[in-house]
């Protein structure tokens, strides 16, 4: 059976390194949907400039893209999908997707956004994402995690909550 996963929350929740994490102990390719985003997005945020819906659309067809273009065993995805709209536009994409929520307290977030070398996300923008979060609903598919303790510790939580959950047909 295809995994495609999308591990997903604001930034500095752990989403590239528990999905990198994720992808090894379910032996499927990690796609980080930073890579995804086009130049122009990319120099926004590092501009401390929040990201429109305008500026994520095409930016989330070409996560859906990714995903519904995924190799046999699967994929996992590191993706903000911070609102429902912008997870249902993956899943019009790969509507077998599946959503890991990592939540973390807002103090741990500022500290690792603010000591993480070399990503354009400032810590500035964490509020921000924060505003817009929308956690994921019940009829979603998908399951939260809380992404303190470590990577390994937090992506063998994901492992065991998306095992346990109810998949949709």
């Amino acid at each position: 059976m295809t995994q495609l996963v999308v591990v997903m929350g604001v930034s500095g929740a752990g989403k590239s390194t528990v999905g990198l994490a994720l992808a090894g102990l379910l032996g499927v390719q990690f796609v980080d949907a930073d890579s995804l985003h086009p130049a122009a997005n990319v120099a926004k945020m590092a501009a401390g400039t929040p990201l429109t819906d305008a500026d994520r659309w095409p930016w989330l067809d070409l996560v859906g893209q990714a995903l519904a273009g995924a190799p046999d065993a699967g994929l996992v995805v590191a993706c903000s999908a911070l609102k429902r709209s912008y997870r249902d536009a993956i899943r019009a994409a790969a509507p077998a997707a599946e959503f890991v929520h990592l939540v973390v307290p807002r103090g741990v977030l500022g500290d690792r956004v603010a000591n993480r070398p070399g990503h354009f996300m400032p810590a500035t923008l964490v509020d921000s994402q924060l505003v817009t979060l929308e956690p994921l609903d019940a009829d979603e598919p998908g399951v939260v995690v809380d992404s303190e303790g470590g990577v390994e510790a937090t992506a063998q939580r994901a492992l065991a909550a998306l095992g346990s959950s109810s998949h949709p047909a």
